[in-house]
């Protein structure tokens, strides 16, 4: 769900370095370096990148600009395209049994595990092909002025990602304001041992 849904999974994260003024009007052009990709018309298994806040099929920032007051406001996109293991496995039988019958008519009787390797490296192309890649948007809101981002998912493999992508952008690196973040943050360094060592209570 995006940021102006009724509901959402929120991360929230705090920028750790100072962030410089030059960088402000570079914003957009950063942004466009590290766009997405489509794939619909490849092979390939997996894109991601920066698209409009406003339209998630805008990676050019054609609709409208990623400032908004004194945020910015854009989303990252990640096309995966999957082949259920299912699917797979049915169209590489078929055709090792077919390749079994030519090598067969040619007086070759075993398949050795590089022709199979091969072989299901052709047929897992040929599917690929045949598979549109599956959309997913997670908006992104920065508050200027208090060095805030908020990211719209909690799933970390997403998180992940969008981490390393948003440093490998801006040149500024996040850092999750969850609660053991936030404790160490006002607590100290030197709590962290206690912190680290801290068990929920259970009050039923």
């Amino acid at each position: 769900m995006g940021i102006l849904s009724t509901s959402l999974s929120l991360t929230r994260y705090k920028i750790v370095e100072n962030v410089p003024d030059t960088l402000w009007s570079e914003i957009q052009d950063r942004l466009l370096k590290f766009s997405f990709q489509d794939i619909d018309n490849t092979t390939d298994e997996r894109s991601f990148g920066w698209v409009c806040f406003d339209n998630m099929l805008d990676s050019r920032w054609q609709t409208a600009p990623p400032t908004k007051g004194e945020f910015l406001a854009f989303a990252l996109r990640l096309d995966t395209r999957r082949i259920p293991p299912a699917v797979l496995k049915k169209h590489f039988q078929i055709h090792l049994d077919e390749f079994r019958k030519k090598l067969k008519e040619q007086g070759q009787k075993y398949i050795s595990r590089e022709q199979k390797k091969e072989l299901k490296e052709q047929v897992k192309l040929k599917l690929l092909t045949k598979t549109l890649p599956v959309p997913a948007f997670f908006d992104v809101v920065w508050d200027m002025q208090k060095n805030l981002v908020y990211f719209a998912s909690t799933r970390p493999k997403v998180l992940e990602l969008f981490e390393e992508l948003f440093t490998k952008t801006f040149e500024l690196h996040l850092e999750p304001q969850s609660p053991f973040f936030k404790a160490l943050n006002i607590l100290g360094q030197e709590q962290l041992p206690k912190i680290e060592n801290l068990e929920p209570t259970i009050f039923v």
